[in-house]
């Protein structure tokens, strides 16, 4: 495990503090649309502003090239005040002698939220001057953003070469729940991985064959595998190239003796589009010029039947076409029915948190996951730089 704020001196410090404060804004209105992330990292903030901690946060949004006005942190700051009730202070840059400036003179609890580190080139290419002038804004570096911790960059592997750098409380639960589930999860043990395409999970999937009891398996990349069993997909995605792939997964699980579960019976459409036809097939029998947008009601009912005694259940993509409401029904039960379980429920965020959020049960599992590139690789068994860079307890 790593060190975290918690085990350290942080009384009236100076303290960077590396956030993921990348929200979704409206176009229209420049307004914060999802303040989850936002809201996740309040914790933190909020355990050092009360022991007289100064904060300079810092944080990426978007994928700017350069200086872009509809990616500024201004938004972020305004909605990050209201959550506190204090006042945010910011800066035009993320370095320079004015940064410099209004970090040097924050008093006890104050906060500072710099601008996007991603309007200076240096922060992705993890310059190591860049590193520097961040990091000399203070005197302790804290990394709460699991959800970049697997870029190398300057703000999230760079500044610990120059501070002592601890985790916060997001990416200490982030390690602690993700971890566990690895290393020595409660048994049985069930994976649901879903997704449209088996190339981004195959690391995932190697990685848990070794570790879970039931492997279930939905969504697009699905189709990959009613394929390998030698079954026709009609127009569904499907990715010709893994197929060989998908049949050695098949074969190990075999092996291992693990249950694997693919869709029995599947909700196809005759084209991509939330109004189309649909109707519900055996995954033996997908018509020629259809394609598939969901799992079956067979289906829904044999995953659901395959997690009802488990005790560790984690979820990483969706079953189906979610942002259509007529294909989003098999995840929808799906996941009702986790959030019923007695058992620790890990989500690996992205799209299947989007799901958990639409029908309001974040709260109902143990952990939702703010990291989607991040816990991805993590499960795959990745060490990830941001991580890395973190003190050992």
């Amino acid at each position: 495990m790593k060190k975290t704020i918690a085990d350290i001196d942080v009384q009236g410090k100076r303290i960077l503090v590396r956030v993921d404060f990348n929200v979704p804004l409206d176009p229209d209105s420049g307004g914060v649309v999802d303040d989850t992330r936002i809201r996740a990292a309040l914790p933190t903030i909020e355990y050092l502003r009360e022991r007289g901690a100064r904060l300079i946060l810092c944080s990426h949004l978007g994928r700017p090239k350069g200086v872009n006005d509809s990616l500024r942190l201004a938004p972020v700051a305004r909605r990050l005040s209201e959550l506190l009730g204090s006042p945010v202070k910011m800066t035009d840059d993320s370095v320079g002698p004015q940064v410099e400036e209004a970090a040097q003179s924050l008093g006890p609890g104050e906060v500072l939220l710099l601008e996007n580190l991603r309007f200076n080139h240096e922060e992705e290419a993890n310059d190591p001057d860049f590193a520097w002038a961040l990091a000399s804004l203070a005197e302790v570096y804290v990394n709460d953003a699991f959800g970049t911790a697997h870029r190398a960059h300057a703000s999230t592997a760079g500044v610990a070469a120059y501070l002592p750098a601890v985790a916060g409380f997001l990416m200490e639960k982030e390690l602690t729940f993700l971890g566990k589930a690895l290393a020595s999860p409660d048994r049985p043990f069930a994976a649901v991985i879903g997704g449209a395409k088996i190339s981004t999970k195959m690391g995932v999937l190697e990685n848990l064959l070794e570790k879970v009891d039931r492997l279930l398996i939905g969504g697009g990349m699905a189709c990959t595998f009613l394929k390998a069993q030698g079954f026709e997909v009609g127009q569904s995605l499907l990715e010709e190239e893994f197929v060989g792939t998908a049949r050695q997964v098949m074969e190990r699980a075999s092996q291992r003796g693990l249950t694997l579960l693919l869709p029995s019976d599947v909700i196809v459409s005759n084209r991509f589009e939330a109004d189309a036809r649909r109707q519900q097939v055996s995954a033996k029998e997908i018509p020629a010029d259809w394609q598939t947008m969901d799992i079956g009601e067979k289906t829904v009912k044999a995953f659901i039947d395959a997690l009802r005694d488990c005790k560790t259940v984690l979820w990483n993509g969706p079953l189906g076409v979610i942002e259509f409401e007529a294909f989003s029904q098999g995840s929808h039960r799906l996941a009702e029915a986790i959030a019923g379980l007695d058992a620790t429920t890990i989500v690996g965020g992205g799209e299947t948190g989007a799901v958990l959020e639409r029908l309001g049960l974040q709260d109902k599992f143990s952990h939702v996951s703010t990291g989607g590139g991040a816990a991805l690789e993590f499960l795959e068994g990745r060490e990830l730089p941001g991580v890395a860079a973190l003190q050992d307890a």
